[in-house]
This record gives structure tokens, sequence and C-alpha cells, in this order.
């Protein structure tokens, strides 16, 4: 009989393919932008399946709305806007929004 595998270890599993997936969408992004979009689109379906938050520097790195790589001066516009990070998609046009905190 086959042995259970506990929940912790497949949330481990999926963060590390989840970060193994980013990495490789960030390496094909110049290359094919389909397979980069791909490879973010199954790295989500892996965090919803075993409900594994993003971390928040992986969540700022897709666009939300259709789902592309983001990267910034290639697809990507930054701007900081009355105390805000304005992130604008340059695929879709749409834009987010981040409170920027002040350092120190």
């Amino acid at each position: 009989m086959a042995r259970k595998i506990s929940r912790t270890d497949t949330r481990r599993i999926a963060r590390e393919r989840i970060a193994i997936l980013f990495q490789r969408a960030r390496e094909t992004l110049p290359l094919e932008p389909a397979r980069s979009d791909r490879y973010v689109s199954l790295a989500r379906k892996i965090s919803m399946k075993h409900r594994v938050r993003l971390d928040r520097r992986l969540r700022r790195q897709f666009c939300h709305h259709c789902g592309r790589l983001l990267v910034p001066g290639v697809n990507m516009r930054v701007r900081i806007r009355r105390g805000m990070v304005v992130i604008t998609c340059l695929s879709c046009h749409r834009q987010t929004r981040v409170v920027a905190r002040r350092q120190g």
C-alpha cells in the first residue's frame, strides 16, 4: 500500500514547483513568451489546488488580469503617484496599485 503524503509535505513540494516554474518563466520570456505565460498559469494552478499562498515577490511578478509574466521595461511600466506604486501591464493596459511604504 502506498504511503500517504502529509499536507505539509505536499505544500512544501508545491512551493518548490512554483518557484521552479517562475524561474523557468523568467528564463523563457525573451525567446518564447507564450511558454512563459503557460509556466505562470501552471504555477498559479498549483498554488490554488494545494492552497499555498504565493509570496509577495511572486504575486507581483505576473499580471492578475491577463496572466502574463511582468518584467519592468519589457512589458511593464512602474510609476509612483501619491504614495502608490502604479504597475501598468503593457499587454492588457490594466493597472495595479500597491501602497508604497516608507523605509525606516
